[in-house]
């Protein structure tokens, strides 16, 4: 599959992105330019190279706490209607580039008020961002190799803070504008979903959709509480569910690299907890985030990422991005790399894709349009 598939092959792959934050995406040239001009002084470098290694470098850290450090800068200098409204475009155009037909992009509109904008104002100017790049890729202006993209807005309350309900009454507002979703981020350690039941029950009683992060840097207890009590649709990373999954009487991750292999030849050989059983039978989707998730060090490795044995033992896995600039990533890249150091071949990939596409925040026919006449065409061909 490595010497079969070269980097342009995978990048004209049609992708799906569900799991991508708009301030994680940053180019380091916008990040430059805006902070410029809004007389932002506090960025460690004043180069775009220099700044991007500064980014992966920082987040490269084995951190999820020293992660998130990393997003001062990018959201420092996305405090003005036009500067989100250029990210939001940017993120469009990169997307495109990088072969996504659909992607779902989340931020957190409570982040970007320093500059006197009110939580509306920022959802608008990122909405008017999001349209206009659709605009650009779908007059032909910008190079799209898997076709047109559509990308919606997911708005993110911090886990950390108290404005979870009123994040959530603005996605429900904002609806009608392509926001498709809410979700909670941040700290998951001493932050537990169930802080934030009030905009749960809200949104479920308002028809909406949301996510929750949830089994990155905190295990079963983060995911049980984001599904049990807070009725998730779908998790953000959820890698840590393989605490709950055993092979002859031991847990996986005592050698994830043996479970992973024998995952290929013999799947019925896994014990599922409870949890772990309930995640794969109501197909749960997990929104993975390979690169991330190696920074952060809730994996090893690509090579002994969880992705596989889930993948093999049929969760419902998808693929995604986390944060483009901090893991010097695109989808791309992660195919790449689960191809190259994984073993991943084309039916895995088309697998992930039509996985994420089934698990999207969209109406079943529009998400089923883009299945039958997107996806399996191009990974079938």
């Amino acid at each position: 599959m490595a010497e079969a598939l070269a980097t342009e092959q995978f990048r004209r792959l049609p992708k799906v992105l569900l799991h991508d934050h708009l301030d994680g995406g940053v180019r380091p040239a916008t990040v430059l330019e805006l902070a410029r001009e809004q007389g932002y002084a506090a960025l460690p470098a004043d180069d775009v190279a220099s700044l991007s290694r500064w980014f992966a470098a920082s987040a490269d850290s084995g951190s999820l706490v020293r992660y998130l450090e990393t997003f001062t800068h990018t959201v420092g200098v996305m405090q003005t209607a036009e500067a989100l409204r250029r990210t939001a475009r940017e993120c469009v155009l990169d997307l495109a580039a990088d072969g996504v037909v659909y992607a779902e992009v989340r931020y957190a509109p409570e982040q970007h008020l320093e500059g006197g904008l009110g939580l509306d104002e920022v959802v608008a100017a990122v909405n008017a961002g999001f349209r206009e790049g659709e605009e650009v890729v779908a007059g032909g202006d910008a190079d799209a190799p898997a076709g047109p993209i559509r990308v919606r807005a997911m708005l993110t309350a911090m886990r950390h803070a108290a404005r979870s309900r009123e994040i959530a009454e603005l996605a429900v507002r904002h609806r009608a504008e392509e926001v498709c979703g809410f979700d909670i981020a941040g700290a998951e350690d001493g932050f537990p979903p169930t802080r934030h039941l009030g905009a749960f029950e809200f949104l479920r009683q308002a028809n909406a959709h949301f996510t929750i992060h949830a089994g990155e840097a905190f295990g079963l207890p983060s995911i049980w509480e984001a599904i049990q009590w807070c009725g998730a649709e779908r998790l953000g990373h959820g890698i840590r569910i393989v605490d709950d999954i055993r092979l002859d009487g031991s847990p996986v991750t005592d050698d994830l690299a043996g479970a992973i292999a024998r995952a290929q030849e013999d799947p019925g050989a896994f014990a599922l907890g409870d949890l772990a059983a309930y995640v794969r039978d109501r197909r749960i989707p997990l929104e993975m985030c390979p690169s991330s998730n190696v920074q952060t060090g809730a994996a090893p490795s690509i090579a002994e990422h969880a992705i596989r044995l889930l993948d093999a033992l049929r969760f419902r896995v998808t693929l995604n991005t986390d944060n483009r600039l901090m893991s010097a990533t695109s989808m791309t890249r992660e195919a790449e790399l689960l191809v190259d150091q994984a073993g991943w071949g084309v039916p895995e990939l088309r697998r992930v894709s039509v996985n994420a596409m089934k698990s999207a925040f969209l109406p079943f026919d529009e998400r089923l349009a883009i299945i039958e006449d997107v996806l399996k065409p191009a990974y079938d061909g």
